[in-house]
């Protein structure tokens, strides 16, 4: 593989290559968390807030990079930093590895690329089904019209 080229995210070494390059580009930051917990959350560092660059991310073509950036606009940084906090469990080492596997998820469920649409048109069958529903409405709001000739 190319060190220098992203590619899509459709092949399994995509997964892999995007997977150690969150490992490695990725920068932890780890602090108290809060809620209850008592000692334990007043004295122990379980939180951890995973910064990772977008331009460090391998496995991921420069459409998939901007559909990224374009979706997950909200949790950039203006330093083009994507920003992912976990603090649910009281183990630092069981936030971290929820941390990397939420970022992982997260940046390829952003970065996959909506299906294009291909144009069909509607068959014989469907047309008349539909016109002869509308013919069928029509027929039961013209029975409830008042008629002055009566």
């Amino acid at each position: 593989m190319d060190n220098g080229t992203r590619r899509c995210y459709t092949k399994a070494m995509d997964a892999l290559l995007l997977y150690q390059s969150i490992r490695a580009a990725g920068r932890v930051d780890f602090s108290r968390s809060g809620g209850p917990g008592g000692q334990n959350v007043n004295k122990v560092n379980t939180k951890v807030t995973l910064h990772v660059h977008l331009d460090a991310l391998a496995g991921l073509s420069d459409r998939e990079i901007d559909r990224l950036k374009e979706t997950l606009a909200h949790r950039i940084t203006a330093a083009g930093e994507l920003v992912l906090a976990a603090s649910e469990e009281r183990s630092q080492r069981t936030n971290l590895e929820r941390a990397y596997a939420r970022m992982e998820k997260l940046i390829a469920g952003a970065a996959r690329l909506p299906n294009l649409r291909r144009l069909t048109k509607p068959s014989r069958a469907a047309r008349e089904e539909r016109l002869r529903g509308k013919r069928l409405s029509g027929l039961k709001k013209a029975a409830r019209r008042y008629r002055s000739d009566e």
